[in-house]
């Protein structure tokens, strides 16, 4: 917007200086040769008075410009100069101006004893033109000067309606990132401050429905407990052992079910945590590493030197850390090689699991696929849990010949 606003002003300023500068040059032009042809004219009638005086050869020398006086008896006084058709002219009494070259003559009749005589001023070229080019030069400058302080004028209102809507682009894209507390700062126009209030009043609304649904999923829980609390005091009076602790393994696996879609929703629903991405991937490797040397695996772990904190919750990362290395100690044989990366990149930190396995096929990235017998939910987690933070998760080809794993992370 600001560039096509300059370029629209620089337009709109161009086609003003050129109507307005064109007829103001053509106007000092005119000028400049008027003043010096009316010079000229005045010079010729100051000799004219002096025709049939004997002060007329002084008269001519004090002119200081090129003066002729044609005589009536055909003799000349003043500057040598051919007796031209303009000079015939004038010598029937009529004052004229002609062309002559290197510039223009001035030619004035006047009436002596003897007859008319004609008094000729020669005006040179520069004479009619001087000055011109200083004010053409100025008002080149002026229009050049007027033009940048109007793309500059323009720059700073485009840029007083583009920042308010930059903001807004940030804070939509916030938002749509998970983080519900953004908030546009309304300003710049009123059309754009009344985009922002409507951006607020967008989220704060969100949040609300948020808090309700948060609401509903502690009155799921509330109303489901109760009836599994009934089933599992009628699972215990039985009085078949066998046929007790089948029900009561069912209903402890039930409530455990509903617990967990409980907490998944708890956990949507509520603000983006975070966490230190190098300590915690510091503890699950210190964790599993103690597997790794019973297997004969070789562990080599990268981590930052300091703090890098990530937009996801230390036991989500915890979670998708131990579904990705889970992966590798599942499907690997006993003595491959793994590694485990973590350093700082756009939009926040990568992580990088790599093995010295068989590898695996892009597709089992696809929820609920798996190639070794398992939920095959391991992968779509962890990419669950990238995405939710603003990154994203690849699957590629190791150095040490096996799977490699990336995970991008959002930065808090």
């Amino acid at each position: 917007m600001r560039r096509w606003l300059a370029l629209l002003v620089a337009a709109t300023t161009s086609l003003v200086l050129i109507a307005l500068l064109v007829p103001m040059a053509l106007l000092i032009r005119a000028v400049a040769e008027n003043g010096a042809m009316s010079r000229a004219t005045a010079a010729a009638e100051s000799v004219a008075v002096a025709v049939g005086t004997p002060d007329l050869p002084l008269t001519v020398e004090q002119v200081s410009r090129p003066v002729t006086v044609f005589l009536p008896d055909g003799g000349l006084v003043g500057s040598p100069a051919p007796r031209s058709d303009a000079v015939r002219l004038a010598a029937t009494g009529r004052s004229v101006t002609a062309a002559a070259p290197g510039g223009r003559e001035v030619l004035v009749s006047a009436q002596s004893p003897g007859g008319t005589a004609v008094i000729r001023v020669f005006v040179p070229d520069d004479e009619l033109v001087r000055g011109v080019r200083e004010a053409w030069l100025a008002l080149l400058l002026i229009g050049l000067g007027l033009m940048v302080l109007g793309i500059v004028l323009a720059d700073r209102l485009a840029l007083a309606v583009t920042r308010p809507v930059d903001g807004l682009a940030r804070v939509s894209h916030r938002l749509a990132g998970g983080d519900l507390t953004a908030r546009a700062e309304p300003g710049g126009p009123p059309e754009v401050r009344s985009v922002a209030l409507a951006l607020n009043h967008l989220a704060g609304r969100i949040d609300e429905l948020l808090a309700a649904e948060r609401e509903s999923a502690a009155d799921l829980s509330h109303r489901l407990r109760t009836p599994l609390t009934g089933l599992r005091l009628d699972a215990e009076s039985l009085r078949d052992p066998e046929e007790r602790a089948r029900l009561q393994a069912r209903v402890d696996a039930l409530e455990r079910a509903v617990s967990q879609v409980i907490t998944e929703a708890r956990r949507r629903t509520a603000r983006r945590e975070s966490c230190d991405a190098a300590s915690v991937v510091g503890e699950r490797v210190r964790f599993w590493s103690v597997l790794a040397e019973d297997q004969g695996r070789a562990l080599t772990v990268t981590l930052p030197d300091g703090p890098l904190r990530v937009a996801v919750g230390a036991g989500e990362l915890a979670a998708c850390l131990d579904a990705l290395l889970g992966n590798v100690f599942a499907h690997t044989p006993e003595g491959a090689a793994m590694s485990v990366r973590l350093r700082s990149r756009p939009p926040g930190a990568l992580l990088s699991v790599e093995d010295a396995g068989p590898g695996f096929e892009p597709a089992l990235l696809e929820r609920g696929t798996s190639a070794g017998g398992s939920t095959g939910l391991g992968l779509d987690i962890a990419r669950r849990t990238a995405e939710s933070s603003g990154g994203g998760l690849s699957v590629s080809t190791s150095e040490l010949g096996g799977a490699r794993v990336d995970l991008l992370l959002g930065a808090h």
